[in-house]
């Protein structure tokens, strides 16, 4: 996924530097809005309400964060969004499925409840994705979405890090960067 970054280009700035400046900045709108103490406020408020057990909590933030940030869903929601095809939404569920009984070994019941962040995610993108058909002809090939991904490799990284115990990395405060890095390549398509 990172990867895509070097296919991405805006103006003359380099994809891999518009991706870091898309983790930077997202990074520091994600802690100022506490976006990571949100999403753990809600994994513990399902964890007290359904009694869960042991790690509910990073169950549910950890296999929200890894099914959302893909890029399938992204691609996969705006290809659904934009020709009605779903084959590739039918592909990421078949491996979110495989990978959530894997993760619910580890974290327990909470990995199920990431269900409903993929489907405002995920069915948000695709209702939109008709409005954007003018904007986005190919979403595949196109350069803001090429940098959405890559941003989101360097997030699912991180969260990989965070699965082996490496490292704690507040990954869910990097969300903001997905949506910033459209916005940081229009204004270096821009200026260049």
């Amino acid at each position: 996924m990172a990867e895509s970054l070097n296919q991405s280009k805006g103006g003359q700035i380099a994809g891999v530097i518009l991706g870091l400046l898309s983790i930077v900045f997202g990074g520091l709108l994600g802690e100022g809005l506490q976006v990571e103490k949100r999403l753990e406020s809600i994994g513990d408020w399902l964890k007290i309400k359904f009694r869960g057990q042991g790690k509910f909590t990073e169950g549910f933030v950890a296999a929200s964060l890894l099914f959302c940030i893909g890029p399938l869903a992204l691609i996969g929601s705006l290809n659904n969004g934009l020709t009605g095809d779903n084959t590739l939404l039918t592909l990421k569920s078949t491996m979110d499925g495989l990978a959530s009984f894997a993760l619910t070994g580890g974290y327990g019941i909470g990995v199920g409840f990431s269900a409903l962040p993929v489907l405002i995610y995920q069915g948000a993108i695709s209702l939109f994705a008709n409005s954007l058909a003018q904007a986005i002809p190919d979403p595949a090939t196109s350069a803001p979405v090429l940098l959405m991904t890559g941003v989101g490799g360097l997030m699912i990284v991180g969260l990989g890090l965070n699965l082996l115990e490496v490292a704690k990395i507040r990954i869910g405060s990097f969300l903001p960067a997905l949506a910033i890095a459209p916005i940081i390549y229009w204004i270096a398509d821009r200026l260049t």
